[in-house]
């Protein structure tokens, strides 16, 4: 074996670069969507051991739902990429291609065992711009294949080492095959299937068996004739340790899947579920299939399930031909490499093998897979192909004659496989562009169009989204997901009488209930999805609640594993004001999912409608034990703590107020909410601070003006409320508080008495039986000195409150006044200021979404709200005195002087925190 040069390694890494430096560009499509963004083990707060639980998509191997692939090294790199970027696809798409050209060299190494300097290298070269690939290294979540490629030529390269002198065993290269064996099947599940390789390169190429020689001395030896050779007994000795391994890691496998094979639906692999000879016919057909994309990559497509590639139900199907001239073909070079000594056979032996075994996992043959045809379980299978391709062009350029058409036509595949390459990466720019070039390939296949569907929603364009969900309903009329797809955006078109007849439409498609038969395994967990968006159409009408909460329980006695139906179920049971029942719907969620946070939020939520602040403190607190940076679970527990008025809370309170606008930095509430714990630690700059925040981010947030408004009056600040408070009654002109404290301001403060009339007469306009307001008005006439108008005005506030004993006291002293025989002016009353602090409360609010196709835990959300909470101050000056006609100068400043340290007193304002 030649080693590889560093001019062979330059050329490599410069065509992959040339090849694939667009990929840099594209986004997150397809897959990707739920293997990188839907997917939290890539999430630093995720424990490590959970990515060794969960399948490649994030779902408990435990679950029903779970596709089963175990592939916890390759999500260990995207959860490094995350930490790196975070969802930045730029940073993803570079591992990806530095995978590709890694995967190159080695594949270059492995070449030059089996071919000569110059084949080798085109055989790379093919490897490396083959368009088949685009789906491997364009499609993030292709790199399973890239890293269980690299362990596997790894594995495979350390095997070869393990013939020593004189034919003697190396057990080093052996152990670390193993070893690496076991890396490539945790990347992907095809890398076991290096070990099949190593046998066949032991007895064929290290032992330079053939068949008809193997078969003679296995006659040989079973006739009793003659014994086994030293060199073969070493050789099953090998061979022994290398199935011992397998059958080992098999075992292990089995373990973690739990012996369950994953639910796949007819839409997915149409051929699994269909009778006999359908299903062989098709399935062997599928076998020439992938050689042709191999062979012709021009017409590629990301997905191939449901009517790509219709059923073969007849033997006399004009595409059996197709399977027997495939069949024929591979027969033939199978029968040459293994009946025939020599280089050549054993390097076409090889090559056979790499396109075959590694194969054989996505065939069909031994269990279903979720797919018909998939362009990317074709990467390894290539390797072999291009070493084929590379052979015979060596074979062909021998010959004069044909040396130079050799070159040309292998120049030629070169440059247009690249082309085509750099072409085909574009289609994975967006989902948009990726689901309309597969369906300018195949236009019968429903799922591409509901595709191009979902691409278009995202974009909110759902006329559009529309059209294509229908066509897929009309090429596939079975369809539930397309009809579920109809439905939603019927709903987000406000059509709900079309989405429900959708909705219904789905639900009818669904299997009937078999006596015996598990429900579960016969459908795909998504479709149940269809109970849960119906539900959740019907549960806007209040008088069909009822009806929804029947789908719901429908859904968990069809699959009692259904998370989201049980959470579903909680936001419902809440509406209803069934809080203990929706405690128990959380409870049984919980028993499902530990570590989803999002429930422990929602059971928060449920212990708030109980009454039960502490339980539910507790039980945010285990939200952000899971996920430390909870948005929803931050805040609500931090105005928990605010509103519990324990003064040790504030600190934690604020430290994760501050996490949250961390989080949400455009967020008005969480500054807000800042702004009021610091007006409780009295704490005023910095409330003031945090309250323009707010405002400068919601110009119209009624709490935060007014709240700042309070806190300049607090403040001695009376003239910089007043803007602020008519910035709040430019927004909000029946503001009963915000024209009290502006009628105060303008009466104590400005002297403007008509400007604080017209205030409290505004607010007896719209509420006639406010107290605060008629008694205001009332100070108002006595400053007028219409004493008589004064009189009849606290009679009738009086009425209002006849136990407020300082309207009562109000009263007496204009009475004296008025009684009086001589007239010297007496110090006024004061005007009620008020003293409520309006408070961003917290009320429930569902967020219940739509599912499209996996299952995602609802959250309940807590919102900040205009409410007052307050404590009002009746304090009043000490002006009890009788007034009469002989005081002089100085007692008149003396009670200026009282009248002035009253108002001080006055503006001394409690708040307290109180929901309504």
């Amino acid at each position: 074996m030649a080693d590889i040069n560093i001019k062979e390694v330059t050329l490599i890494l410069g065509v992959v670069t040339a090849c694939y430096w667009n990929s840099l560009f594209c986004g997150f499509v397809f897959d990707d969507v739920s293997a990188i963004l839907d997917n939290k083990d890539l999430h630093p707060s995720t424990p490590l051991k959970t990515l060794f639980q969960n399948d490649f998509w994030g779902t408990p191997m435990s679950e029903e739902r779970s596709h089963k692939s175990y592939r916890p090294l390759t999500v260990l790199t995207f959860r490094l990429n995350y930490l790196f970027s975070e969802l930045k696809p730029m940073s993803y798409h570079l591992l990806n291609m530095i995978f590709h050209a890694m995967v190159s060299v080695i594949f270059l190494k492995v070449c030059k065992l089996f071919l000569d300097n110059r084949s080798s290298v085109i055989a790379a070269l093919l490897f490396v711009v083959h368009p088949v690939h685009t789906e491997a290294v364009t499609g993030v979540v292709g790199r399973a294949e890239l890293l269980s490629s690299i362990f596997f030529l790894a594995a495979f390269l350390s095997y070869t080492k393990s013939k020593g002198p004189d034919n003697s065993i190396v057990w080093t290269p052996i152990a670390l095959t193993v070893f690496l064996v076991a890396i490539a099947t945790l990347c992907k599940e095809q890398g076991i299937t290096v070990v099949g390789i190593c046998c066949v390169y032991e007895v064929f190429i290290a032992q330079g068996y053939t068949l008809p020689l193997l078969c003679s001395t296995a006659g040989q030896f079973l006739r009793g004739k003659g014994t086994i050779p030293f060199s073969m007994l070493q050789t099953l000795i090998k061979l022994i340790v290398l199935m011992f391994s397998t059958l080992l890691l098999v075992v292990i496998r089995v373990q973690i899947i739990q012996s369950q094979l994953p639910v796949f639906t007819r839409f997915d692999n149409p051929a699994a579920v269909s009778p006999t000879p359908t299903r062989q016919l098709t399935f062997n057909y599928l076998l020439p299939v992938n050689a042709w994309l191999l062979l012709n990559p021009s017409e590629l497509c990301c997905d191939w399930t449901m009517g790509t590639i219709p059923l073969i139900e007849s033997y006399l199907d004009i595409r059996n031909l197709a399977t027997f001239t495939f069949f024929c073909f591979l027969g033939t070079l199978g029968v040459f490499s293994l009946r025939y000594p020599g280089d050549s056979s054993k390097t076409v032996l090889m090559a056979l093998c790499l396109m075959a075994l590694p194969f054989i996992p996505a065939s069909n043959l031994f269990f279903p897979v979720g797919f018909v045809v998939a362009e990317r379980v074709l990467y390894v299978p290539s390797m072999g192909f291009c070493i084929l391709i590379a052979h015979g062009w060596q074979k062909i350029s021998n010959k004069s004659v044909l040396k130079k058409l050799s070159w040309v036509c292998l120049s030629m595949v070169v440059l247009t496989h690249a082309l085509k390459t750099l072409h085909r990466n574009w289609d994975w720019e967006s989902e948009y562009t990726l689901f309309m070039s597969a369906l300018k390939v195949n236009k019968n296949n429903a799922k591409l169009w509901n595709n191009v569907g979902h691409a278009l929603e995202n974009e909110k364009n759902f006329e559009r989204a529309l059209k294509y969900f229908l066509q897929a309903t009309h090429v596939q009329p079975d369809d539930i997901g397309a009809h579920m797809n109809v439905g939603r955006t019927y709903k987000n078109l406000n059509k709900t009488k079309e989405a429900e007849e959708s909705y219904m439409m789905a639900k009818s498609l669904m299997p009937q209930i078999i006596p015996g038969k598990k429900y579960a395994a016969r459908i795909a967990p998504n479709h149940l999805n269809v109970y849960i968006n119906l539900a959740n159409l019907i549960r806007a009408n209040e008088s069909r609640l009822e009806e929804a909460d029947q789908l719901y329980r429908q859904a968990i006695s069809m699959r009692p594993d259904f998370k989201q139906a049980y959470i579903s179920r909680g936001e419902l049971l809440l509406k209803m004001n069934k809080p203990l029942k929706a405690k128990e719907a959380y409870l049984k969620a919980l028993e499902l999912d530990r570590n989803n946070a999002d429930l422990w939020y929602n059971l928060a939520i449920v212990h708030i409608e109980l009454k039960e602040p502490n339980e539910a403190l507790k039980n945010f607190n285990h939200a952000l034990e899971l996920n430390p940076k909870h948005k929803l679970a931050l805040f609500n527990s931090a105005i928990l703590m605010q509103e519990s008025g324990e003064a040790k809370l504030r600190p934690e309170a604020r430290k994760r107020l501050l996490s949250y606008v961390n989080e949400e930095p455009q967020d008005a509430n969480g500054y807000f909410n800042l702004g009021m714990l610091a007006m409780d630690d009295r704490k005023d700059a910095e409330a003031e601070i945090w309250m323009k925040k707010a405002i400068k981010l919601q110009a119209d947030f009624r709490s935060a003006l007014f709240n700042l408004a309070l806190l300049y009056s607090q403040t001695a600040k009376e003239l910089k409320a007043l803007p602020i408070l008519e910035e709040l009654l430019r927004y909000y002109p029946d503001h009963i508080k915000g024209l009290i404290l502006k009628g105060d301001i303008l009466m104590n403060q400005k002297k403007d008495i008509l400007g604080a009339k017209k205030c409290f007469e505004k607010i007896l306009e719209m509420d006639p039986t406010n107290v605060q307001g008629k008694h205001n008005l009332c100070v108002v006439y006595f400053e007028e000195k219409d004493l008589l108008k004064a009189e009849r005005c606290l009679v009738e506030t009086l009425a209002l409150a006849p136990h407020e004993e300082y309207i009562q006291r109000h009263l007496s002293i204009v009475r004296d006044k008025i009684s009086s025989s001589s007239f010297v002016e007496q110090p006024m009353f004061p005007a009620d200021k008020t003293s409520e602090v309006e408070e961003g409360d917290k009320i429930l609010n569902e967020n219940v979404k739509e599912i499209r196709s996996e299952s995602r835990p609802a959250k309940l959300i807590k919102t900040s709200d205009d409410k007052t909470s307050s404590k009002s101050n009746k304090q009043l000056g000490k002006n009890t005195e009788k007034e009469t006609s002989h005081k002089t100068t100085k007692d008149i400043k003396e009670i200026e002087k009282k009248r002035v340290a009253a108002l001080k007193r006055l503006e001394e304002i409690e708040r307290i925190l109180n929901g309504e």
